[in-house]
């Protein structure tokens, strides 16, 4: 069974930008946690893109 959301800790997937717009085939993303309490705006890493080989910005999507 999936775990419930007790606390302020949620999951979030973050979706890369440059990839989106750049119309090649594939996505990159990545699932991770953040605290709602500490940061409610949405999150922006930059992580590696395996597909563009490079750092690219992530941003948190839905």
């Amino acid at each position: 069974m999936a775990k419930k959301s007790k606390g302020n800790r949620i999951q979030i997937i973050l979706e890369c930008t440059e990839h989106k717009n750049s119309g090649m085939p594939g996505t990159s993303r990545y699932v991770t946690q953040k605290n709602r309490k500490n940061t409610p705006d949405r999150l922006e890493l930059k992580k590696f893109n395996p597909i563009l080989k490079r750092m690219t910005v992530h941003r948190e999507i839905k």
